[in-house]
C-alpha cells in the first residue's frame, strides 16, 4: 500500500484521483489540500481519514478545524502548510499536484527536493517554471507522469520509439465552443456561451481557456519541458471530437496516435497505476459505432489565444509567465462580467508589450513577473 498526497483534491482532477483509488485500491490517502473548498475538504476528509490537509486560504482553514474538531487530523495552511502537505509521505509516496494556478510551482519543487513521484495536472508548473523542473537533480532518477489527456498521449505515444526518432508532436484540441466562429460573431458571446465545451466537463478557468484557444498554448509550453522538444516540433491540430488526445510523428512517417473517449478518468489512472494497465473506468468506445474521425488547422486570426502564446514561448519562461498571469487575471475578470470576451486578448497583448521579463527567472523573479503583470492586467481593466 503505497501513500498518495492530492494537491487540488476538491477540484475536477482532485475528485475523480480520490474516486479512481477508492475503487481500485493500492494507495492510501496520507493528505489531501485545496484552496479553499471548505465542504468538499470536509467530506473528504471523513470519508478518506488523511493524516494531514491543507487549506491554502487561511480563513478556509480556520473553519475547517471548526468543523472538524472531532476528527483527528493536522490542517496546515499557506504555502509553508502546502509544501509540508506535498512531501509528508516521504519519499515512497506519490504526489498528484492538481492544484490551479501558480501556487502549484512551490510545493512540485518541495516534492522533488524530497524524492516523491509526481503525477501532475498543474499547467503552471511547467508554463512558468519548466527551465528550473527539467535542470532538478531529481530528473536523472526519476520522470513526471503527466495527467493532463494531451500530454498523457504523448508520454504513451513517446514510448513507441527512440527520442532522436522523433520528428515532430501532434498536439490535438476540440476546438472549444467557439470553432469555427469569426471574430465578429465572438464580439457578443457571454461566460455562459463560454462554458459550454463540447465535450469535455472541466472547471470554469479551463474551460475559458478552451474557449480562447489559451489553453492549447499553454499545453504546447508544457510539452516543450516534459519531452524536451523544441517548440517549432510541436503542432497543434484540432480534432473535434476530442477521440485522438495527441500523437506523435515519428522520421519514417509513422504517426502513433493515443485513441479513447472523452474522459480524464482514463488518463488520471494510467497516471497513478503506472506501469500497469488497468481495466478501463469508463465503458470502453467502438471504433465503428464512431463512424469517422476529422482534423482541422487551428484558427489563428479569431481565436488569438494560441499564437499569442506561440510568440510568448519563442520569448522564454518569463513571457510565458507574463501570458499565463495576464489570461489569469483577464479570465477572472471576464467570469465576473467586467469585460468581454475578446478583450481577454487585449489585456494580454499588453501586458506582453509592456512587461520586462527574462528569458530563464529564477524562482522569486517567477512571482515577481506574475505580481507585476497583474498588477497591470488591474491597471488595463480599469480603463477599459
Amino acid at each position: 500500500m503505497k501513500d498518495i498526497v492530492i494537491l487540488g483534491s476538491t477540484g475536477s482532477i482532485g475528485t475523480q484521483t480520490t474516486e479512481i483509488i477508492e475503487k481500485r485500491g493500492g494507495y492510501r490517502i496520507k493528505a489531501l489540500a485545496a484552496y479553499k473548498s471548505v465542504d468538499i475538504m470536509e467530506e473528504q476528509v471523513r470519508k478518506y481519514k488523511p493524516e494531514i490537509c491543507c487549506m491554502f486560504d487561511e480563513a478556509s482553514a480556520k473553519e475547517l478545524k471548526t468543523r472538524l474538531n472531532d476528527v483527528s487530523v493536522r490542517i496546515l495552511t499557506g504555502m509553508e502548510g502546502l509544501c509540508e502537505t506535498a512531501v509528508c509521505g516521504g519519499r515512497e509516496a506519490l504526489v498528484v499536484t492538481a492544484i490551479v494556478g501558480m501556487i502549484g510551482i512551490e510545493p512540485t519543487l518541495a516534492a522533488m527536493d524530497a524524492g516523491c513521484d509526481i503525477a501532475l495536472a498543474n499547467k503552471e508548473t511547467m508554463v512558468c517554471a519548466g527551465h528550473l523542473i527539467t535542470s532538478h537533480k531529481w530528473n536523472k532518477s526519476h520522470f513526471i507522469r503527466p495527467i493532463d489527456s494531451e500530454h498523457c498521449a504523448i508520454w504513451q505515444c513517446l514510448e513507441c520509439g527512440k527520442k532522436e526518432e522523433v520528428a515532430k508532436i501532434l498536439l490535438t484540441a476540440s476546438g472549444g465552443p467557439f470553432r469555427g466562429k469569426s471574430r465578429a460573431e465572438l464580439q457578443n458571446v457571454t461566460a455562459a456561451d463560454a462554458l459550454c465545451h463540447p465535450n469535455w466537463a472541466m472547471g470554469k478557468k479551463i474551460t475559458i481557456d478552451s474557449a480562447t484557444m489559451v489553453n492549447k498554448a499553454l499545453e504546447v509550453m508544457e510539452a516543450r519541458w516534459l519531452f524536451d522538444i523544441p517548440v517549432e516540433d510541436i503542432e497543434v491540430v484540432i480534432q473535434p471530437e476530442s477521440i485522438i488526445h495527441s500523437a506523435v510523428e515519428f522520421k519514417d512517417g509513422s504517426i502513433m496516435a493515443q485513441i479513447a473517449p472523452p474522459d480524464m478518468r482514463i488518463p488520471i489512472q494510467h497516471a497513478i497505476y503506472y506501469p500497469e494497465r488497468l481495466e478501463s473506468p469508463i465503458e470502453r468506445m467502438s471504433l465503428a459505432k464512431l463512424g469517422a474521425i476529422h482534423f482541422e488547422s487551428p484558427d489563428m486570426e479569431a481565436l488569438k489565444g494560441l499564437p499569442l502564446g506561440l510568440k510568448a514561448a519563442s520569448k522564454g519562461s518569463g513571457m510565458c509567465t507574463v501570458f499565463n498571469a495576464a489570461n489569469e487575471s483577464a479570465v477572472a475578470t471576464f467570469l465576473s462580467g467586467r469585460i468581454s470576451f475578446l478583450e481577454i486578448y487585449d489585456i494580454i497583448e499588453e501586458c506582453m508589450r509592456s512587461v520586462k521579463a527574462e528569458k530563464e527567472p529564477s524562482l522569486n523573479n517567477i512571482f515577481e513577473i506574475e505580481k507585476s503583470t497583474r498588477e497591470l492586467t488591474e491597471s488595463i481593466v480599469s480603463k477599459l
